[in-house]
């Protein structure tokens, strides 16, 4: 009992770290004239692959004399960030005029390592009183078109503009000197004198409102006009498609009611045809039903975790920059919502006459964290060997598996118990018969892989233009704000899945074939593979991501996150086939 009543203690303990907007230091964001202002490097990486980043100081940067690690949240350092006091002083409403950082003598070994990295164009990241900032670290003289003749330079020197309101930094500007470049083409030693400018500028911006300019970029005009284009569209493609099946649906099966109401009335004709022929097998439980279980409590959770991520978006607890908040809110929400897909799993399969539902909770706990924990570890030792700051701690790593043990674990159990005790029963409004009826042949096209590329393609057409915005903030530099458009097309996403599925279903019962469960699980979820083959048109057409670092973190996590997909919209599919088979064998007499 003592281990269950550290599970909320923990659970508040990890949202309190989470929830907090991060600070610099202790500080109120006030200060006064000469007050130091904290200033952290974060890291380098190249511009064009943002998981491959690394240390400021993994690069012969200048090292102040006293170098402090910033502490940081668990959702930052999943984010990979890690923060080190910069060697730069900008004190409050002080400025300085080509201030000397340090001069340092680059060996040759230096300027290697310089010059691969502005081949690569790495940009550099800090946070000024809790401001994001960044700069190219040098550029590329491409004159001649032979690699050979091309030249490579450092900036030595750096701007700073930062504005002010009263007490308080607003915002800050970074810029870098074109004229004042160190030449990284031969490998000799080069000595160099790093310098930094400071002024300061008075603004009328409130504190209040100094993050806005980040959120500005997805809300220009035009940005705005081709999302609610992309809206409008699937808005279109949604009506389109549920009031033409609907329609369909809803004649086809007046039509079949009315004959089964005529052929019950007729004596002389007792022949069966189409889906009410199968009455006697359409509940017949699926095969591997403990799996089916606990892909139905794994996918409800998942879209719980959905959600609630929403829900969050919407208020604003996801503003620009706010380091690791939509991490630490992934960890936790996934915990705290394992309940769910405990008692989801261990209930269903309960109803479907499983036995072994200690084995269900298990596989359900393992069925999407056990390839996510895999994937993990394989990226997790690419980044190692990297060096990258993508390599978790062990501290880190310690934390999630306590949060797994005590939180996740727990809650999975509790969560199954209390779906094997609900003693709920299935509700098939028809009699199984004995033996399972033969299923007719059928054309190929009735198949389950061709369904489910018909069931997967128009969800996706729904959604695929918003991918792209989706897609350049998480693996580019764009930042998403919108929550409210993707919300409306997460909600346009569920509504087509659910109408797609009932649709194949109902052809799939009139063809005479009751073998549905896992067939409208699959087509459900068959967006998921969709997207994930959208991402190979993203990386290989859209963006410029390269090296088998990126390359693995990209697609390791895109298939974690389209088999997360897959679970959910395959849970949501079912339930909808589910509603519409119930529905539909209660309104007929069957003997």
């Amino acid at each position: 009992m003592r281990r269950f009543g550290a599970v909320p203690f923990i659970a508040l303990l990890v949202l309190l770290c989470g929830s907090v907007p991060v600070r610099s230091d202790g500080s109120d964001h006030r200060y006064k004239d000469g007050d130091p202002v904290p200033l952290y490097a974060n890291k380098v990486g190249p511009f064009h692959n943002p998981s491959e980043t690394y240390r400021y100081f993994d690069l012969p940067f200048c090292v102040p004399d006293d170098v402090k690690e910033k502490r940081e949240a668990l959702g930052e350092v999943l984010n990979g960030d890690r923060l080190v006091s910069a060697p730069y002083k900008l004190d409050f409403l002080q400025e300085k005029d080509s201030s000397s950082v340090c001069q340092k003598k680059l060996s040759k070994e230096d300027v290697g390592r310089f010059r691969a990295a502005v081949d690569k164009d790495y940009y550099f990241q800090m946070y000024y009183d809790d401001l994001p900032i960044w700069g190219f670290i040098g550029k590329v003289d491409k004159e001649g078109k032979d690699p050979s003749d091309f030249k490579y330079y450092l900036y030595k020197h750096i701007h700073f503009d930062i504005f002010y309101n009263k007490d308080r930094v607003i915002e800050i500007n970074v810029r870098t000197d074109p004229n004042a470049l160190v030449d990284l083409t031969e490998d000799k030693e080069v000595d160099v004198e790093f310098l930094y400018t400071v002024k300061w500028k008075e603004t009328t911006t409130p504190f209040e409102n100094r993050m806005d300019k980040y959120s500005q970029s997805s809300s220009l005009p035009h940005h705005l006009e081709i999302h609610w284009f992309s809206i409008i569209n699937s808005c279109v493609t949604v009506l389109l498609l549920t009031g033409f099946l609907a329609t369909i649906l809803m004649r086809v099966l007046k039509n079949d009611f009315v004959k089964y109401a005529h052929d019950e009335e007729s004596a002389e004709d007792q022949e069966e045809t189409g889906w009410k022929y199968i009455h006697g097998d359409v509940f017949r439980y699926p095969k591997h039903k403990s799996l089916f279980a606990a892909c139905l409590g794994s996918g409800t959770q998942l879209f719980t975790l959905t959600v609630f991520i929403f829900i969050l978006a919407l208020v604003g607890v996801f503003y620009p920059y706010n380091r690791g908040a939509l991490f630490t809110a992934l960890v936790v929400i996934y915990a705290l919502t394992s309940g769910i897909a405990g008692y989801v799993a261990t209930s269903f399969y309960c109803q479907l006459e499983g036995t072994n539902w200690v084995r269900n909770l298990l596989l359900t706990g393992c069925l999407f964290c056990g390839p996510l924990f895999l994937t993990f570890c394989f990226l997790n030792t690419v980044a190692i060997a990297y060096t990258a700051t993508a390599a978790l701690p062990f501290g880190t790593i310690v934390v999630i598996v306590l949060i797994w043990t005590l939180v996740t674990s727990p809650l999975l159990v509790l969560g199954g118990i209390a779906g094997k005790n609900s003693k709920a029963e299935f509700q098939a409004p028809v009699r199984t018969t004995k033996y399972p009826r033969e299923i007719p042949p059928l054309p190929w096209y009735r198949g389950t892989i061709p369904q489910m590329a018909m069931a997967g393609f128009l969800p996706f057409s729904a959604i695929y233009i918003e991918l792209y915005y989706i897609f350049a903030s998480v693996w580019g530099h764009r930042i998403y704000t919108i929550y409210s458009i993707l919300f409306i097309v997460f909600i346009i996403l569920l509504i087509v899945t659910a109408f797609i599925t009932v649709a194949l279903t109902y052809f799939q019962l009139a063809a005479e074939d009751h073998e549905w469960w896992w067939r409208s699980f699959l087509c459900g979820g068959s967006t998921g593979l969709f997207i994930y083959a959208y991402c190979l048109y993203y990386y290989y057409a859209r963006s410029d991501m390269s090296g088998f670092m990126q390359t693995s973190f990209f697609f390791g996590y895109m298939a974690c996150v389209c088999y997360g997909f897959f679970l959910m919209l395959g849970a949501i599919g079912f339930r909808a086939a589910l509603l519409f088979v119930r529905h539909i064998y209660r309104s007929i007499k069957c003997e």
